[in-house]
């Protein structure tokens, strides 16, 4: 299960009793709530994954480790594309607005961060000027053309929409492969590092 366990999966199943004797207040009283964890890009030994608590707060995330034994139920990022909502705030004004174009593409996409959190849990997450996160499987290149293309249509969108590409060897915002820089960061479980292509990746930061 741990190969299909991917970065933005959000998971049920840790206690407060498996977070470490470290952990903050918020954390404890998160998990004690029933709430999920995030899947992270993080190396692992066997049966284990780095997973990160959200608490109420934008700057209260920690990370940690998760048995994959402990995992009660998982909800992908791509099962939320179409969960309605009756809170009205811009992020999901922008989804309403962005699933037809992103249908279009033929391409597996998803919603993350605190859209998706919200939608996955119903613990709201979400305020007036929250971002939309969201990702695209892009398991072959994606070009620039096509590229600067799917970021107007985020240009237009009611609220500020973050797109990461997930390419087979990492992440990588859309803006930066949009733009005209001719590297740019991958994010990988391994770390970050600066690649021309992200699909070869095979260049390391300099």
């Amino acid at each position: 299960m741990t190969s299909a366990l991917l970065p933005h999966d959000l998971l049920w199943g840790l206690t407060p009793q498996q977070l470490p004797a470290d952990a903050p207040d918020w954390a404890v009283a998160a998990m004690a709530a029933g709430q999920p964890v995030v899947v992270r890009r993080a190396l692992t030994a066997a049966r284990q994954v780095a997973v990160g608590v959200r608490g109420r707060l934008r700057e209260q995330r920690y990370g940690t480790l998760m048995a994959v034994t402990a995992i009660e139920r998982r909800v992908r990022p791509e099962e939320l594309r179409y969960v309605e909502s009756d809170r009205d705030w811009p992020a999901l004004q922008a989804l309403a607005q962005l699933r037809e174009p992103l249908d279009g593409l033929g391409l597996a996409w998803g919603v993350s961060g605190s859209a998706g959190f919200e939608l996955a849990s119903g613990v709201p997450a979400l305020h007036r000027q929250s971002d939309l996160d969201l990702i695209l499987r892009t398991a072959q290149p994606m070009d620039r053309v096509q590229a600067r293309a799917l970021l107007a249509w985020l240009y237009a969108a009611v609220c500020p929409v973050d797109l990461q590409l997930q390419t087979p060897n990492g992440a990588v915002a859309l803006r930066e492969w949009a733009g005209a820089s001719t590297r740019v960061l991958l994010k990988s479980a391994s770390g970050a590092r600066l690649v021309s292509d992200p699909w070869q990746a095979l260049e390391q930061v300099a």
